[in-house]
């Protein structure tokens, strides 16, 4: 497709796909700072965030619809339309992409963040199966399953080209990971510092497993004393891993070491206006968490939140 039509189309698409929502910048400093708690539409249960630049993208696991959200003004914009299914973790990559776990339609999609517009597609399973999280790479995305023991592995061509619908590789987990009841297991999913590997969190048992991507062996990350009991989403920054323990309303921060073996919990963060947050992004020196709410009943008009907190 030639540009002069292909920008025709993209302009078209985002008029079509955008709806904007003014929200109110809850909390805001009233020396004009970026809003500690954003809103979200009412009736849009949050669980996955990724940020890029001044704005987060938040998907709804009711609907599947992604709001995009200004962090320095507060206000929302919905992108896309919604599927009917959920949207789960999220990531976006350096070309503007948005990577959606898709829960339990046992799929994943990919959006263009700019329009909304749906640019592939990959069904990776079946009932049983929750695909909860993700994480980018270099040359693939890394899908976790709660209800499979297996990470989905989509691999990325030159210059992070999608691949064809039927191009992914189910990774069985081997070694120390074993799966445990019918409920979520794997949730949360980063790399080690080094890249060499990836780190997964079991929700059920709080246990952080290292994962050679190439193999699928796992093996248990050593950090004594501590249990990150309701392990959710994961975010990872030099050798710090942030580790979102849901109902516990707290991120637990732990320091790791170059290959990902073994860490050390450094300290917890926790904020008055947590009500049950999922997961996790960083944007303009601070981590954003949406609340995901899992103890009050969902309804139309039930109001839903994204917090932001300091680093440490």
């Amino acid at each position: 497709m030639n540009r002069p039509i292909r920008a025709a189309l993209g302009g078209a698409l985002t008029a079509v796909l955008l709806t904007s929502v003014a929200v109110a910048p809850a909390q805001a400093h009233p020396t004009g700072r970026p809003p500690t708690v954003l809103a979200l539409p009412d009736g849009f249960p949050p669980e996955g965030i990724a940020t890029a630049g001044r704005y987060a993208y938040v998907g709804s696991r009711a609907t599947g619809a992604i709001q995009r959200l200004d962090l320095v003004t507060g206000r929302g914009t919905t992108i896309g339309a919604p599927t009917g299914t959920p949207s789960l973790g999220l990531k976006i990559d350096p070309r503007g992409r948005l990577f959606v776990a898709g829960g339990t339609a046992g799929d994943a999609r990919v959006l263009d963040t700019r329009t909304g517009e749906v640019l592939a597609s990959y069904q990776f399973a079946t009932t049983p199966t929750f695909v909860n999280d993700v994480i980018l790479t270099p040359d693939a995305a890394y899908f976790t399953d709660s209800h499979r023991p297996v990470l989905y592995r989509l691999p990325l061509g030159r210059g992070g080209a999608l691949p064809p619908a039927d191009s992914f590789t189910t990774i069985a987990l081997t070694g120390a990971y074993a799966q445990v009841g019918t409920g979520v297991n794997l949730n949360g999913i980063t790399t080690t510092p080094d890249g060499s590997a990836l780190i997964v969190v079991q929700s059920n048992t709080g246990t952080l497993y290292r994962v050679d991507p190439a193999t699928g062996t796992t093996t248990v990350v050593d950090v004594p004393g501590y249990t990150f009991t309701n392990g959710d989403g994961l975010l990872l920054r030099g050798h710090t891993l942030y580790v979102v323990q849901n109902s516990l309303n707290q991120i637990a921060v732990a320091t790791l070491d170059h290959a990902g073996t073994r860490g050390t919990v450094t300290g917890t963060i926790t904020d008055p206006s947590f009500d049950v947050p999922t997961t996790v992004a960083e944007a303009l020196g601070r981590l954003y968490l949406p609340n995901g709410r899992f103890t009050t009943p969902p309804t139309p008009t039930t109001p839903y939140t994204v917090v932001a907190v300091r680093t440490r």
